[in-house]
């Protein structure tokens, strides 16, 4: 976490940090080491509080992370309509402004609540928390949320999610699981999204991206899909059915 990107403090942890606020004040004065030692592990119990809820309502939340434009939304959108009102959907997005991706969802009959995260580069429990008292749980079978555009921060912060989904996208290059180790190595599920570009492209090597991802001592399965042309989606919807 860094003070240039914004993600010490976000709009759901100020008031932690604010002036009447419980880490305000440290043991020996203002050192950040303890202030935001405190801040992660106020999130963590956040995060449990966020669980308590989707098991009382029977949710099955997944947090999906990729880079800016890897294909989240369009991947919710193609999910959505590929379920065809089988499961009761609902979803959260997090972007530093603007509501343009929880309209696309909305435009598929599916409720979305908007965070706007200002500065911070990732979602936290918080943030999830207060999205929540927005939604009607008890009409949720799974819970998307998908978060900041960002391949650093988001997987530092435990949202409540049974679990993670990360997203590379054939543009990106296969290196990227083992530039951005943390994000991977969390990842309970790799899409490997616009795979149709894969021919077009020509330097995209599934195999070595799968190699990475085991590098990382993480054996979750790697499954190339398209929102476009609907390659290895049903792969991903069997997946998400086995994870719901």
């Amino acid at each position: 976490m860094c003070d240039t990107c914004g993600c010490n403090v976000t709009p759901g942890n100020r008031h932690l940090v604010e002036p009447d606020g419980p880490l305000a004040h440290t043991r020996h004065g203002h050192e950040s080491v303890e202030v935001l030692e405190g801040l992660l592990d106020a999130n963590d119990h956040q995060a449990a509080h966020n669980r308590e809820h989707f098991a009382r309502h029977g949710v099955t939340a997944i947090n999906l992370m990729s880079s800016p434009g890897a294909g989240k939304t369009a991947l919710l959108e193609t999910t959505i309509a590929a379920l065809g009102g089988r499961r009761r959907i609902a979803v959260i997005e997090g972007d530093l402004d603007t509501e343009n991706d929880a309209n696309r969802i909305r435009r598929c009959g599916v409720p979305a609540v908007q965070i706007q995260t200002g500065s911070a580069c990732h979602l936290d429990a918080h943030m999830v928390h207060a999205a929540l008292h927005e939604m009607d749980l008890d009409a949720i079978d799974i819970l998307f949320i998908e978060n900041v555009g960002n391949l650093v921060c988001p997987a530092s912060f435990d949202l409540g999610q049974h679990a993670s989904v990360a997203l590379l996208s054939t543009p990106e290059g296969h290196d990227k699981p083992a530039k951005y180790p943390v994000m991977f190595r969390a990842a309970d599920l790799v899409l490997v999204s616009k795979s149709d570009l894969l021919e077009v492209l020509g330097d995209f090597d599934v195999e070595a991206a799968i190699g990475h991802v085991r590098g990382l001592a993480n054996a979750a399965p790697v499954i190339p899909v398209s929102s476009r042309s609907g390659a290895g989606m049903d792969a991903w919807l069997a997946w998400l059915g086995d994870a719901s």
